[in-house]
């Protein structure tokens, strides 16, 4: 999607939503850097760039905010360390890559047990999760943290072998990150990790069979289906993946209320377009992917089952670990908005016949 197509889709969704957002021209300018875990692609002009154009618009150009990919000004998987280290004001990153320092990250970042990116939202935004995710970060990292960006479930794999199966997965060089690291390997997988600039590369010279990455239509510019012919689908490793804006926590204390209020507003804004975008373009990707020349392969109930139970007993188990402060909490408040939807696909959805 071009720049002007998002930003003439954002500008529709934004007048749609009810948001507390009015033209702030007046009150201190800021000039801040952001540094984020992507080289491009839509996290990149989705969540970073978006968050950016939109702080400038909504502050009356009181806010210019200087985006850099991954790498630039540190670390690639440790934005949040070089936002609290004062190299950037503020980062883009996905939670879960701090899964080993603290696994209550992978719940805030979506695992194979998560529910779906509609239950997830409302778990953030109307069931106190992003309450939950500021505290854990400030408590943990010393960071200011809210959601910015989420995904559908990703596209399981672009594979240069097929997978639908259970024997398929046994030994397969993957590529992931989170804690599905540690979870595929009870399927028989091989996992290894790297920042998102190596995976084309690895998967070219066969380093690696497999990658996950984003969702079928966030693949697309990365072109893992140029140098892998087989599509696998659904995630189940992340059927969700909400991601991450994170401050220097010295910054953010010394903004005025309306700015923090502004700041929130918009994240929460670029959250949701980014999901009535990408859920839009997702349902364009596999025609791509065909008339591109790939095989699209849908998994086996077997596998998907699997991966979902070895999700929840991992969740389940750590809780009762009790070895994180706030991992137990942040499950179960996950699993009571869980119990009350219990049943929603039939009250919520008509049985029309089309799949």
């Amino acid at each position: 999607m071009k720049k002007r197509d998002f930003l003439k889709v954002g500008g529709t969704a934004a007048a749609a939503m009810a948001f507390p957002l009015t033209v702030q021209a007046q009150g201190a300018s800021y000039n801040w850097k952001m540094a984020t875990g992507w080289s491009g692609g839509p996290l990149m002009d989705l969540g970073a760039k978006a968050f950016a154009a939109r702080m400038e618009q909504f502050s009356g150009g009181r806010f210019k905010i200087q985006t850099f990919p991954g790498g630039a000004l540190g670390n690639a998987l440790k934005v949040p360390e070089t936002v609290k280290n004062g190299l950037a004001e503020l980062g883009h990153t996905w939670m879960g890559y701090d899964w080993g320092k603290d696994p209550t990250t992978v719940l805030f970042g979506g695992y194979a047990g998560s529910f779906d990116s509609e239950r997830m939202l409302h778990w953030l935004y109307a069931a106190g999760g992003t309450e939950m995710q500021k505290k854990f970060r400030d408590e943990t990292d010393g960071v200011i943290s809210m959601p910015l960006f989420i995904r559908t479930a990703e596209a399981f794999l672009h594979s240069r072998k097929p997978v639908k199966t259970l024997a398929d997965l046994k030994g397969l060089k993957l590529r992931t990150a989170g804690a599905w690291l540690e979870m595929s390997k009870e399927l028989g997988a091989a996992p290894v990790t790297t920042a998102g600039g190596d995976v084309y590369p690895m998967l070219e010279r066969g380093a690696i069979d497999a990658t996950e990455w984003g969702t079928l239509y966030e693949n697309i510019p990365m072109g893992f289906h140029k140098v892998a012919k087989y599509i696998i689908y659904p995630g189940v490793h992340q059927p969700t993946a909400p991601f991450e804006l994170v401050i220097n926590k010295d910054v953010w204390n010394k903004l005025p209320e309306p700015d923090k209020k502004l700041v929130e507003s918009v994240a929460k804004l670029v959250t949701l377009e980014s999901w009535l975008i990408v859920g839009q373009e997702d349902a364009k990707a596999l025609d791509f992917y065909r008339k591109a020349g790939n095989t699209v392969i849908e998994l086996s109930p077997e596998v998907q089952q699997a991966a979902y139970k070895i999700g929840i007993n991992w969740a389940t188990k750590t809780a009762k670990e009790n070895k994180y402060p706030f991992f137990a909490s942040v499950f179960d408040s996950q699993q009571e908005l869980n119990k009350l939807w219990a049943g929603a696909t039939g009250w919520r959805s008509v049985k029309t016949g089309v799949k």
